[in-house]
């Protein structure tokens, strides 16, 4: 009998959403190295940094977060993150930042090389772990950093108290940037990037609502690897015209009745917690070998900010998930598993995310009693490979599956 050639991929077209998306995220490192390599100062910034002020100001700025998910996804977590531990840093702290501060003192990894930093650019409303990671990264660099604080929110709304407190410090930072760079604050330039920033969250937000249709035009952990674009580079052109194509290559999918989750969808469900970047091929074949595609997630939409003015950007800086309160945090969720007829939940509970497990426990359980859907959690680390147990991933994903089966 003749062995079974198996199927090779076409290609990737370099004009797809895919091919664009990927040499954007690519571009992010690539153009720091080259501003270094001509002088010019390069920060480190956190994810929910207003973006838009380093853009406005023409500096080059890469994400640590971003490149330990690439080392992380590229097998050398581990490796990283032992750096650190013999350095005096504990396991049970963040796997991003160990991998970040391993990373400062090698300054070189071979899966995932940037630019060492002039200046750090820390924003607490993703976690306030983050402060004393960029703490640390400044003293140990001796550089300056710069920091925004954007206090926990009990209301559904951003109070006036809370605008003017946010405000006086996205300006402070930009007055901060300009001593310390010597570039210059320009009102039309920002305009410019608000409105392309906009417009790319409009399309990148219409992509990820394409999860409505049944069966999905996508592949819910395409999201994840996409999201990189909407943490980087949100304000430039090329990330709008991406979108857009993204945008339209799902209605495409929809209308042709195909999709990048590439078997039968039995089942739909909702993805919280940040991925696990070593065991993401396992953490999806896990799935897609039952037929549940992750329809939707939270953080894939909390990238996309729509704004009409300063004011109105200091406001949606404080109303991404990880700054609100459990109310709002659960609604929110509550309209995406509804809006994307999803039939279950799977929670990542990150070990280095504590307080976020605690506050997610609660959630979930809310979640699903609002949704009458069936909740299933995992143990798990974002970059430390050390602390997953594929068993125990298959053992939940299972469980949930015979639910949400029993259920039809």
């Amino acid at each position: 009998m003749a062995e079974e050639v198996k199927k090779q991929r076409p290609p990737l077209d370099p004009n797809s959403a895919k091919a664009r998306l990927g040499k954007i995220a690519a571009e992010a490192y690539s153009s720091a190295q080259e501003a270094k390599a001509r002088g010019e100062m390069v920060g480190w910034c956190s994810s929910n940094f207003p973006v838009e002020i380093p853009e406005t100001l023409g500096l080059a700025v890469v994400y640590p977060e971003n490149q330990a998910a690439g080392i992380a996804a590229r097998g050398a977590g581990e490796r990283m993150c032992e750096i650190s531990e013999a350095d005096g840093y504990s396991n049970d702290i963040c796997a991003y930042a160990r991998i970040s501060l391993a990373y400062a003192k090698v300054k070189s990894a071979p899966e995932q090389d940037m630019p060492q930093p002039d200046f750090l650019l820390c924003c607490n409303n993703i976690c306030n772990c983050m402060i004393k990671w960029y703490e640390n990264l400044s003293k140990d660099l001796n550089i300056p950093m710069i920091m925004i604080d954007i206090p926990f929110n009990p209301d559904y709304e951003v109070s006036d108290a809370e605008l003017a407190y946010v405000r006086d410090q996205f300006w402070a930072a930009i007055h901060q940037l300009e001593e310390l760079t010597g570039k210059k604050w320009s009102e039309e330039k920002y305009k410019e990037v608000m409105e392309i920033s906009g417009r790319t969250s409009r399309a990148w937000l219409a992509a990820t609502a394409c999860a409505r249709y049944e069966p999905s035009p996508f592949n819910g952990f395409d999201l994840l690897n996409h999201m990189a674009v909407m943490v980087t580079a949100r304000g430039k052109l090329e990330a709008a015209e991406a979108m857009e194509k993204l945008l339209s290559e799902y209605e495409e999918n929809h209308e042709k009745g195909v999709s990048t989750f590439r078997t039968e969808e039995k089942y739909r469900i909702m993805f919280e917690g940040i991925a696990c970047w070593p065991w993401l091929r396992v953490t999806s074949t896990g799935l897609k070998s039952r037929g549940i595609n992750m329809v939707t997630t939270i953080y894939a939409d909390a990238f996309g900010f729509i704004y009409e003015d300063f004011d109105d950007m200091c406001r949606a800086y404080c109303k991404v998930p990880n700054a609100i309160n459990l109310e709002y945090a659960r609604d929110k969720r509550v309209k995406l598993a509804k809006d994307n007829k999803v039939e279950g939940l799977l929670v990542h509970t990150n070990r280095s995310c504590k307080l976020w497990s605690g506050f997610m426990y609660e959630m979930s359980r809310q979640i699903g009693e609002e949704c009458n859907i069936p909740v299933a959690s995992f143990d798990g680390d974002q970059a430390d490979p050390r602390n997953f147990s594929e068993a125990q991933y298959d053992t939940r994903v299972q469980g949930l599956m015979e639910i949400m089966e029993a259920r039809k």
